[in-house]
């Protein structure tokens, strides 16, 4: 009986036997079975146990959300049916297992499920609140249309309580309108910002916050103008001083408002600012826009500026021939009532917390707004049309240049009004970047870039003009000398400061070039916008350098430099155009390392020229004209040079091919030979003489900096020069001969010596030579030795002869 209630043994898994062959191994291990039956028990006991306490936590927190859903109902019954299965199945392991992975299954879709009942629960939680908050605002809407449109604010009726109190209530269901409006843009933020998913419920609020927009927005705007009317708003542009023509300043009648009106005025004015504070949120969430693409002013305040507007644009038509009428009575009008739109508005716009603008700026803005509209459709296009015809062009380019000076020194006069406000925050070009990016007039170039072009050819020709005129001035190529220092081993390392004209050596006719130049430069200054004025000055400053560099070039094609006789007006005038082009050059340097320039260089289409060294010169705005310059003072540096070498080559011809000087020996006891031996070669006191001639009339026309590379450059080719012809002509030097080639050579060196202490140093072929000509014959074979083991020289002062040149001077020497 007992053994057919066993399993048989092919009936039994491989768990399962293994299992018993681990616990009963050999017939000993049988006697354990009582106690291994014991802690399986106690094992399934617990087993079953935790089944139950897991199946009661589990039933507690699904059904905490068994209430939203029927599928989740399902699970969480699946979920108890299976729990109760497997605590009858605990016998069997492996089927325990994968009944406890399938719960984990189900887990995890129970967490899903939870999610997405969670989600629901936010969304419909969101939509009612957004309904609500709809509700109030159509409810506000349609209580507002309620209220009669008569003018409520006229005189009479404002000594009235009634009509006022009836104001005042029509204010509170607009003001309970835009704020239930900025609630739900709130809320319509975060649900752009964290569950785009939502992008029905998005449009089906915006579609009817956009229908009572449409409503709200001209009620406001109208109860607006109506205050503006009933305060007396615009005041009269012109009045006069009883008694005498002098015409006084403009009453401002936001000063004068008092109680009720004040009152009302001021929420009106509030409510205007929060309608543009929501309009702005609003775009900025449907367009996706980081910062706001256009500064289109404060409603409010362009409220103000509009009736303006239409009063005066009858005086402009009468002025677009005088546009310097039009400039001074909009610049009266924008001063006079400044002091009192600030002082009433200022607190308003704080309270209203618009963080963009200051009454002030918002004032001046609007003003602008109102003079550029004006240029824009009445003055501009006609003189663009003049332009064309070319009989009418002198006339046009005169009108056009007054239109444009006018329009910079209103600029400057509009930013002195707003600068005592914005230079604790803004320096200078910030402001017209940035909060004050539109008003400037020059505006008015941003969109036409037609007449942007017309613009800068009337600048350049205009810049050409007069420097033309400045060049029949004859002082106009005249040096000053008055700082001029020769350049001596005892003065100060400053004098290589270079910053000045004086310090260049610079004509006059250089200063003229670069103030035309900085004037066009200065007057796109408040250009809002880099890239116009980026092409407005390659246009015209830097065309106009090009233009005054060609004026160099002629300059120095034209002087007729002999290379039999170099005159001395030849000389300065060269020297006067390397001077000007130099100091231009500085200039533009430094020009370009202002941040203005740097930030429009930033903006070029080319990142930067990569130069056979590898380095950039990518910030440097005016690169190709600096190049241009540093081109033409090489070029005619190296004329100069040029000149200098082949006139002292054919003045020395003598000198060089007379070999019987250096190969004569001296007679016994010939004092007459010792004293000749001392004295400069007959022969080579003109060559020198003129060389010295011309140095020193470089060293005071030409610049430091130039000077110093050309005497250098001269001196490095009169060394090679001698040194190759004294030496390809196989002169055999004797005692004397060499005595007499040290004495012209030291006189050479003094020609240099106002220029540097040791002006043998820059003769380094010739001074080792010398030192080779005199050192003894013991000296002479250990050299000799030296050399021909290819060992290092430069311990013996020889560093820049080679092996073959060293052995030919010491075969030339007569022992």
């Amino acid at each position: 009986m007992e053994h057919s209630e066993l399993p048989k043994h092919s009936e039994l898994s491989l768990q399962q036997l293994g299992f018993l062959n681990h616990h009963f191994n050999t017939h000993e291990d049988l006697s354990t079975a009582s106690h291994l039956f014991q802690s399986l028990t106690n094992q399934s006991s617990q087993l079953d146990a935790d089944l139950l306490r897991l199946r009661s936590n589990l039933t507690k927190l699904a059904f905490s959300w068994i209430s939203p859903s029927f599928h989740f109902k399902t699970a969480i019954h699946n979920l108890n049916f299976n729990i109760q299965n497997l605590s009858l199945l605990t016998s069997k392991r492996v089927l325990a297992l994968k009944k406890i992975q399938h719960i984990l299954i189900e887990l995890a879709q129970i967490a899903k499920e939870s999610r997405r009942i969670e989600t629901i629960h936010k969304y419909f939680d969101t939509a009612l609140r957004l309904e609500a908050l709809v509700g109030d605002l159509e409810d506000a809407v349609f209580s507002s249309l309620n209220h009669p449109n008569e003018n409520i604010f006229s005189a009479e009726k404002l000594t009235n309580s009634p009509i006022t109190t009836d104001f005042r209530r029509k204010e509170e269901k607009l003001l309970k309108a835009i704020k239930a409006l900025n609630d739900i843009e709130q809320l319509l933020v975060g649900i752009a910002q964290f569950q785009p998913q939502w992008h029905h419920l998005l449009t089906s609020v915006d579609i009817r916050v956009d229908k009572s927009l449409v409503v709200i927005r001209p009620q406001i705007f109208a109860d607006y103008r109506t205050l503006l009317a009933s305060i007396g708003w615009p005041p009269e542009l012109l009045t006069s001083k009883s008694g005498c023509g002098d015409i006084s300043g403009i009453p401002n009648p936001l000063d004068y408002m008092q109680g009720d009106l004040r009152e009302c005025y001021c929420q009106s004015f509030l409510a205007l600012c929060d309608l543009q504070l929501l309009q702005t949120r609003r775009e900025k969430r449907q367009l996706k826009l980081l910062y706001q693409e256009c500064d289109v002013g404060l409603w409010a305040i362009n409220e103000l500026v509009s009736p303006i507007a239409s009063r005066i644009e009858y005086h402009f038509l009468k002025w677009v021939e005088q546009p310097e009428y039009i400039f001074a009575l909009i610049y009266k009008i924008t001063r006079d009532l400044i002091v009192g739109v600030d002082y009433v508005l200022g607190p308003l716009i704080d309270k209203a917390r618009v963080k963009n603008y200051s009454a002030k700026e918002a004032w001046v803005s609007a003003v602008v707004q109102t003079l550029l509209e004006f240029l824009t459709k009445r003055v501009f296009p006609a003189l663009a049309e003049r332009y064309k015809e070319k009989n009418l062009r002198s006339e046009v380019i005169s009108s056009w240049l007054h239109l444009i000076d006018l329009m910079v020194l209103f600029d400057k006069r509009m930013q002195s009004l707003l600068k005592s406000e914005s230079r604790l925050f803004f320096s200078n070009s910030e402001m017209f970047e940035g909060i004050l990016r539109g008003k400037s007039l020059l505006m008015i170039f941003y969109d036409r870039p037609d007449w942007l072009k017309v613009w800068a050819k009337v600048e350049l020709k205009e810049a050409c003009k007069k420097l033309k005129a400045e060049l029949k001035d004859e002082k106009a190529w005249l040096i000053d000398n008055q700082c001029i220092v020769d350049l001596h081993i005892d003065k100060k390392s400053e004098q290589f400061l270079l910053s000045t004209r004086e310090d260049h050596r610079s004509p006059v006719i250089a200063d003229s070039a670069l103030q035309i130049a900085w004037e066009m430069i200065q007057r796109c200054k408040s250009f809002p916008a880099i890239l116009p004025r980026q092409k407005f000055i390659r246009s015209t400053a830097a065309r106009f350098i090009w233009y005054f560099l060609n004026v160099l070039l002629l300059r120095c094609k034209r002087s007729e430099l002999s290379l039999d006789c170099p005159a001395d007006d030849t000389l300065m005038t060269m020297c006067g155009s390397i001077n000007a082009a130099r100091y231009v050059e500085s200039k533009l340097r430094e020009w370009s390392d202002d941040v203005n320039f740097l930030e429009m260089t930033s903006f070029q289409n080319d990142p930067g020229i990569i130069r056979e060294d590898g380095a950039t010169d990518y910030n440097c705005f005016f690169r190709e004209e600096i190049n241009g310059l540093l081109e033409l003072e090489t070029n005619w540096l190296m004329e100069i040079i040029a000149v200098l070498l082949r006139q002292f080559e054919t003045l020395s011809c003598e000198y060089i091919q007379n070999k019987y000087r250096f190969e004569q020996e001296a007679l016994n006891g010939d004092s007459v030979a010792k004293d000749l031996a001392s004295a400069i070669s007959m022969d080579f006191v003109e060559p020198l003489d003129d060389l010295r001639s011309n140095l020193r009339a470089l060293n005071m026309n030409l610049n430091r900096k130039d000077f110093m590379d050309l005497w250098r450059s001269i001196a490095d080719g009169l060394d090679h020069f001698i040194f190759r012809s004294i030496f390809t002509s196989k002169i055999r030097f004797s005692s004397k001969g060499i005595d007499q080639f040290r004495v012209d050579m030291q006189a050479m060196f003094v020609v240099f010596q106002p220029f540097c202490a040791r002006p043998e140093a820059f003769f380094p072929y010739i001074r080792e030579t010398l030192k080779l000509l005199k050192i003894s014959m013991e000296e002479v074979k250990h050299l000799q030795v030296v050399s021909s083991n290819d060992r290092d020289l430069s311990c013996y002062g020889v560093s820049h002869l080679s092996f073959d040149q060293l052995h030919t001077i010491l075969r030339n020497r007569k022992l």
